[in-house]
């Protein structure tokens, strides 16, 4: 009767309600194929366990894969590479500031809107949804991209976020947004010759934005300039006055250091605004300071002055013969208002004598006058950080006539900013730096002589002879100790010859004269005469007081010391030394 307990045969006998017990071990010894109901049971427990956990690890995977692996990634090529970390810019192209970290350049993020027109449904409903949202859109142009077989057209670029809002709103399958920047220029057309511009794509086409095009879009660090905003302001203001009083057409304005090269302002009239798209042909996008080759006129003086001394042969003392016109070969040689007879040095650049000038120059001679003019870079186009330069137009043959002409300004034509550099260098003690606006730039440590510290003392003194006796008495601000030299030159006319009553002015000036800081030069383009003016339109009427306003205006933003203790002395030593040779301290 017990046998069948006992016996070794395995089989599927159980106690009464030993049928419902289940072992207490989970483990793979318990896992069997019979189809009874407690097997198929733990059959089931084990997978949906084995399930729960296979989906719990993928999921733990992923999540560490998006959140934590990227960040790890990152942190670890920033410490490698700055040796700490930075929150992640989504603006990829670098502000501009002025030396005072003034933005005047900056990028804003926005969104672009996109289609894929194999997925617009209906087109022309969706141009019609589209047009009332972005007024500016033309419906059959629209609906023309919207039609096209293609599989991605641009619809808007920088779209605000009220009309990325509502354009999301109406559910239109097929369009999209993909993030971008904009360019924007705060102070609209106060930078704009300088800074130049970006193209619908942020990439730079003109100016500093297209010359530092790289440097502006592999770092986000700001990248800073020798302007100064403020001075900036007040050069373009006092310009654009001088432009509207005397009815010019253009003018421009320089301000350098000049003991470094740096250019405090550049401005050049009219211009435009950077943030608005006008016609690329229109006179507004000329660069007048940079680009614009010129004669510059009896300004041509100050360097033939500085040439002749350098030389040694000739000397403060000197006289020339000027009672009567200089007659060449192929020209004769007059003074605007001669004084009929020998004049010394001092007196040929006060009177501006053109007839003592080119004696002067034939004198040197036409090898050492050409070095001179190259050594002052007026052959060369100058390493400027702007795309818009020129290139100086000089004769290939330096004939007698060449020599003379070029001594009082023709016959030679060069940019504004090449005066103002050579001029810089006459009177900062003999040291030639080229011009830089990048205030990190190694420009500045990398000037070279062209002149003996004596001549360019001797050129200070006669500088400023020419504002407190000469065509720039005009410029004679109290306290600022102007010195500088104007120069009126004829433009040509459509026939090729010089027109007498069409003429460009310049005064190029520095202060203070007793310790150089800076130069300015301003450039009228065919200035009017009128009544306050009795019908004149030479530099001594509109350029030179144009310049005064200007100095009076920025020497206390430039930190400039006005000194009220200039006495008449000082001047009748300059006078006396003028004659003797001396210089005067």
């Amino acid at each position: 009767m017990f046998g069948k307990y006992f016996s070794k045969k395995e089989e599927n006998f159980y106690l009464p309600g030993e049928e419902i017990k289940i072992g207490k071990s989970c483990s793979f010894m318990n896992y069997t194929c019979a189809k009874d109901p407690l097997s198929v049971c733990k059959n089931r427990v084990i997978f949906t366990i084995f399930s729960f956990l296979f989906i719990y690890l993928v999921i733990g995977v992923r999540l560490f894969e998006v959140c934590v692996a990227p960040n790890l990634k990152a942190h670890e090529e920033e410490e490698v590479s700055h040796g700490f970390a930075f929150a992640h810019n989504p603006i990829k192209r670098a502000d501009i500031v002025d030396r005072n970290g003034t933005v005047i350049a900056t990028s804003l993020p926005t969104v672009n809107l996109y289609a894929n027109p194999r997925k617009i449904l209906n087109p022309q409903k969706a141009a019609q949804k589209l047009v009332r949202i972005l007024p500016e859109l033309k419906y059959n142009s629209l609906l023309k991209k919207l039609s096209s077989n293609s599989t991605f057209v641009y619809i808007k670029r920088n779209l605000t976020p009220s009309q990325q809002y509502q354009i999301n709103y109406l559910g239109i399958p097929g369009l999209d947004f993909e993030n971008g920047e904009k360019r924007v220029y705060p102070h609209k057309n106060l930078f704009a010759h300088l800074i130049g511009s970006t193209n619908i794509d942020n990439k730079g086409i003109a100016g500093l934005e297209k010359k530092e095009n790289e440097r502006l879009t592999e770092s986000d660090i700001p990248l800073a300039l020798t302007i100064d905003a403020g001075v900036q302001d007040t050069i373009r203001e006092h310009l654009q006055a001088a432009v509207k009083h005397f009815d010019a057409v253009g003018a421009t304005a320089i301000l350098m250091n000049v003991n470094t090269g740096e250019v405090i302002s550049l401005v050049s009239l009219p211009d435009y605004d950077p943030n608005l798209s006008i016609n690329p042909n229109s006179r507004s996008y000329f660069n007048m300071a940079t680009k614009g080759v010129y004669e510059p006129g009896s300004v041509l003086k100050v360097f033939n002055a500085a040439m002749s001394l350098e030389s040694g042969k000739v000397k403060v003392s000197d006289k020339f013969d000027a009672t009567q016109p200089l007659k060449l070969k192929y020209n004769v040689i007059k003074d605007y208002r001669g004084e009929n007879r020998w004049l010394s040095v001092p007196e040929i650049m006060v009177y501006s004598s053109n007839i003592g000038s080119a004696r002067m120059a034939l004198k040197v001679g036409g090898n050492e006058q050409r070095q001179f003019m190259q050594k002052l870079g007026f052959f060369d186009e100058l390493d400027f950080e702007t795309t818009e330069k020129s290139k100086p137009i000089f004769p290939k043959r330096w004939s007698e006539g060449t020599i003379a002409t070029v001594a009082y300004g023709y016959g030679l034509a060069i940019t504004p900013m090449h005066m103002i550099t050579a001029f810089s260098a006459v009177v900062n003690g003999g040291i030639y730096h080229e011009p830089t606006i990048l205030k990190n730039s190694n420009k500045k440590n990398s000037g070279y002589r062209v002149l003996s510290y004596n001549t360019s003392k001797q050129m200070r003194d006669l500088l400023r002879l020419v504002v407190t006796d000469g065509s720039g008495k005009r410029a004679n601000v109290l306290g600022y100790e102007v010195a500088g030299k104007t120069g009126t030159a004829n433009k040509l006319s459509a026939n090729g010859k010089y027109n007498s009553k069409v003429v460009r002015t310049t005064f190029v000036s520095t202060f203070p004269v007793s310790n150089p800081q800076y130069a300015l030069l301003v450039m009228m383009d065919e200035p009017k005469g009128s009544k306050e003016t009795w019908g004149f339109t030479t530099a001594g009427w509109n350029a030179v007081p144009t310049g005064a306003k200007i100095i009076t205006a920025i020497a206390p933003q430039l930190n400039v010391k006005a000194n009220y203790d200039l006495d008449e002395a000082r001047k009748a030593r300059i006078i006396e030394a003028s004659y003797t040779g001396k210089s005067v301290h």
